[in-house]
């Protein structure tokens, strides 16, 4: 026979060299708080295990160190159950996300597991959710609005598609009800939420109330809540960022909100003190800080589409200068700042605008939309300086014409900055109201 004629067995060959015709595995030799320590695994930092135990079903965990020849492995679930002995199995992958058009509309648990009762995925495929950032020279730049509906934010703090932008409040000032409005209102082909270790209980009504029907139609929602382990927490945000990535590289502009930076970067830090990191800056183990800039630089734009990403960052005692406030500031792209003083005088959306700013609305905006925005912000700012003297009636009318003219716009300020949470301005209009109130002051 001629050899030429022979089928051509190279990819069975190839198939065959990638096969683990033995299966190794290893035992649990102690548990200590979070972690699981092993022996006689043969694995890789990010792995997934399967540790068997007495019930049906085995526990999932995760390599994420090794100590004295040990493997330390943290559970993506509940620990019941594991025992000294107990065997764990590698299975030869990293964790995985699945991705797809048919998860819009879907509410997932930080696994990426369905957690509605629409039954279970269909039509979906398994991403790695560890991806890296798109490369620095293959990024478009950001020339072009997007409009959120949000009139503080589309004027003054007008954002770009592509642009990672941080909010940034205390407890309780309204971070959860400004996502759901931006998701809802914005001009965006695919929200992607994450809610990182939120409450259960607003869980329920972020969906319902905040984001409502119409809003959960273009939206995939990721929920890991407090009472879960810190891996699950950690992988809630890199499941959302995984399934925004996969709407992007379909040409897509997607918005990526994620509540909150936060309670990942505390998960972090349950992680890295649990397998011995020393702690850094209050608490927090080195590993977050190096963290941080992989999962936020994931968003942002490629050659094919955009992640517009809006973080919420937690400001712990309302210090808008602790280490996770710091280091997100550092590597987003600006900055809104929700004031718990604006809240207190039932102004909302709290957004202090003076204190805040998007770092690519020159970008982005006209030079007549940018004018304006700094005669706003110049009447704000003189009214401020002086809300004390006018608050106890020490200010004569007639004494700063600057200050004059700051008390005759300020009606017409609050107008343009404060909205109902279900209330939609065009850009348009906004831009209008923010005319108006620069020619009411020039005359």
């Amino acid at each position: 026979m001629n050899p030429h004629d022979l089928p051509d067995l190279s990819r069975f060959q190839s198939a065959l060299s990638g096969l683990h015709t033995v299966r190794l595995s290893g035992r649990v030799v102690q548990v200590v708080g979070l972690t699981i320590e092993a022996t006689g695994l043969e694995c890789q930092i990010g792995e997934v295990c399967e540790i068997k135990t007495g019930q049906s079903a085995g526990i999932i965990a995760e390599v994420v160190g090794f100590r004295d020849q040990r493997a330390l492995l943290m559970p993506l679930g509940d620990m019941q159950g594991i025992q000294p002995g107990s065997p764990i199995h590698p299975l030869n992958t990293a964790f995985r996300a699945p991705v797809g058009q048919s998860l819009l509309g879907r509410v997932l648990d930080g696994l990426g597991n369905p957690l509605d009762d629409l039954g279970p995925l269909h039509n979906v495929h398994m991403a790695p959710a560890y991806n890296t950032a798109p490369h620095p020279l293959n990024r478009k730049g950001i020339d072009e609005p997007l409009i959120t509906g949000v009139r503080a934010i589309d004027s003054l703090l007008t954002c770009g598609k592509g642009q990672r932008i941080g909010i940034f409040a205390g407890s309780g000032v309204g971070k959860s009800t400004l996502m759901g409005t931006i998701a809802r209102s914005s001009q965006a082909d695919v929200s992607v939420i994450a809610l990182v270790g939120e409450r259960g209980r607003e869980v329920q009504e972020f969906v319902k109330r905040d984001l409502g029907e119409e809003g959960l139609k273009r939206s995939i929602v990721v929920v890991s809540t407090s009472d879960q382990p810190a891996l699950v927490r950690l992988k809630a945000a890199w499941v959302a960022t995984t399934i925004a990535e996969y709407f992007r590289d379909l040409g897509l502009d997607v918005i990526l909100l994620m509540d909150s930076v936060t309670r990942f970067a505390m998960a972090q830090r349950e992680v890295g003190l649990a397998i011995g990191e020393p702690p850094a800056s209050k608490g927090y183990t080195p590993s977050v800080f190096a963290l941080l800039p992989r999962l936020l630089e994931r968003a942002g734009t490629n050659e094919r589409g955009t992640i517009t990403g809006y973080y919420t960052v937690l400001v712990e005692g309302d210090d808008f200068n602790e280490p996770i406030c710091d280091a997100a500031r550092s590597i987003l792209d600006g900055h809104i700042i929700l004031s718990r003083h604006l809240a207190a005088r039932n102004h909302y959306p709290a957004i202090d605008v003076l204190n805040s700013v998007s770092r690519v609305m020159p970008a982005v905006t006209q030079p007549a939309h940018r004018a304006a925005a700094a005669e706003v912000r110049k009447l704000l700012a003189t009214y401020e300086r002086a809300r004390d003297l006018i608050n106890i009636g020490a200010y004569v009318s007639g004494s700063d014409p600057e200050i004059d003219a700051a008390i005759t716009a300020l009606p017409s300020l609050m107008n343009l900055l404060q909205q109902k949470t279900n209330e939609f301005t065009p850009f348009e209009m906004t831009i209008d109201m923010m005319d108006q109130i620069v020619h009411q002051d020039r005359n």
